[in-house]
């Protein structure tokens, strides 16, 4: 499987959305540098809250373009960059990949998959209704998390919109991802 960086994104303060760039540079073990929640301990707000030095696994925050375009099919507009995440892919079913999958993007970087974003009630701040698209049960009653996955940088490398992605699955049975 491979796909394509669609954008990234990066803020130096705790913002919901982040500004599209026209590259980001990944640091290996710490995340997207100048952005916020880059770190080897965990930097999101509500985490550092409850222990602070928990280990960072949500350095690189990754979106699928396909999101946006079912969420538009619902009539809401949603851009790269407006839910917070680093980089926008196309073409890789992220929430279908095994915990531990390593994502190669562009020349260099290189991440690792650690988990599921959480969406919380700050999305509806963008869009009323929107967190109703982005946490869904599925037909058992479980609870499926459409905003993204997280991934912690295991080789650092600039990012630029147009590189592509190849996907490394892990050796072993596919691990579901669960919420980070």
């Amino acid at each position: 499987m491979s796909g394509t960086v669609v954008a990234v994104s990066r803020s130096s303060g705790h913002a919901f959305s982040k500004p599209n760039q026209a590259s980001i540079r990944l640091l290996a073990g710490l995340g997207v540098e100048g952005d916020a929640h880059a770190g080897v301990a965990v930097k999101h707000r509500s985490r550092v809250a409850q222990d602070p030095t928990q280990p960072n696994l949500r350095q690189v925050h990754l979106i699928h373009e396909e999101l946006f375009t079912e969420v538009g099919a619902k009539g809401f507009t949603v851009t790269p960059g407006a839910l917070g995440e680093n980089v926008t892919t196309r073409g890789v079913d992220l929430l279908g990949l095994s915990a531990g999958t390593i994502l190669r993007l562009g020349a260099d970087a290189v991440v690792e998959v650690t988990g599921l974003r959480n969406p919380c009630g700050q999305i509806n701040g963008l869009a009323d209704g929107l967190l109703k698209e982005l946490v869904i049960a599925d037909a058992a009653g479980g609870v499926v998390r459409k905003g993204g996955v997280m991934s912690v940088v295991r080789a650092g490398g600039i990012v630029r919109p147009g590189d592509p992605i190849t996907v490394i699955r892990p050796d072993g049975p596919h691990r579901p991802l669960e919420r980070v």
